[in-house]
């Protein structure tokens, strides 16, 4: 009986858990429809012959700094085609893409009405770039998607390659429209700082709604509960320290700058996630959100200091 009650109590926590995740009706009626060109396929199988056809359809993906032989080279090329079949096997179908996309899309409509829904094209970028993201076109580069232990990335740092994985695809993409969303701080103290970061951070979780939450900020579960259980701690070390309004370009480097942990120096910092500012940043928009009655669009247009005297932010 104790072991039925068990299970029973731990279904209804997933339960509950499931219906927090339930996307909002409003947001959920929208009409989104994405379609994924598959430009990596198509360049994997044209011929040199074929090559001025799809430099024709696609001329904005032909730099003109390169020539005709050196396109011509890459369709035989090693790496090249090693990539291509990576992908090919990672990314068989891109049905989960189009879905994950088509639900930020509709968020993005709700939130953003006059924003259109870009032309989606997949490529391979050699693992440079994982996504570009214009009024009109988003590209995605595969390659840097293939999984956090995939071969590919065994020189990369860990902390950079942990995220690349399809998860994390349009966490990117929300990452990328926030950035344009979100203009940089008139002013440069460490406060201001966190807050434009914590801006991009709260619309991306609004974007998100269905994604979990580490995810979002592209850290493990663990980072995120370690930000989670440390926080009054955080602040009181950047209060003491006299940080928040301190100008010193090098706290960026500890503590908002990607970064394998954050440099509190101090015996333990090995044990924290990187980009702890971020998360600071993140609350304090967060409660002056919960503590004012302001639209969000409003809120990205605000200063650090309207926000932060109007947050009520106690950790």
């Amino acid at each position: 009986m104790k072991k039925i009650l068990g299970i029973a109590l731990i279904l209804l926590a997933f339960m509950a858990c499931k219906n927090d995740k339930q996307l909002n009706p409003e947001i959920e009626a929208i009409s989104v429809a994405i379609s994924i060109d598959r430009f990596d396929r198509q360049f994997a199988n044209t011929t040199p012959a074929k090559l001025p056809d799809l430099k024709s359809k696609y001329p904005y993906l032909f730099s003109k700094q390169y020539s005709d032989e050196f396109w011509e080279a890459k369709l035989s090329d090693t790496l090249q085609k090693e990539l291509e079949r990576e992908v090919d096997i990672a990314f068989k179908d891109s049905d989960q893409i189009e879905e994950d996309l088509k639900v930020l899309y509709k968020h993005i409509q709700y939130y953003f009405p006059e924003t259109s829904v870009p032309k989606v094209i997949t490529i391979i970028t050699e693992v440079r770039e994982k996504v570009v993201l214009t009024d009109t076109l988003l590209l995605i580069g595969l390659d840097n998607y293939l999984g956090k232990d995939h071969y590919f990335y065994q020189d990369i740092q860990r902390y950079k390659a942990k995220n690349f994985r399809k998860e994390q695809i349009d966490v990117d993409v929300a990452s990328a429209f926030a950035k344009a969303k979100v203009t940089r701080p008139q002013t440069n103290t460490f406060l201001a700082q966190m807050i434009y970061e914590g801006k991009q951070l709260y619309l991306m979780e609004k974007l998100l709604s269905q994604k979990p939450i580490h995810e979002v900020f592209s850290y493990t579960p663990e980072e995120y509960r370690f930000a989670q259980e440390n926080e009054v701690n955080i602040w009181e070390y950047f209060v003491s320290n006299k940080n928040v309004y301190s100008t010193d370009r090098k706290l960026l480097s500890r503590f908002i700058d990607p970064a394998p942990f954050s440099k509190f120096q101090l015996s333990f910092d090995n044990d924290t996630p990187g980009r702890i500012g971020r998360y600071i940043g993140y609350k304090i928009v967060a409660s002056y959100m919960n503590e004012n009655d302001i639209a969000l669009k409003t809120m990205l247009l605000q200063d650090a200091e309207t926000i932060f005297n109007n947050a009520k932010y106690k950790p």
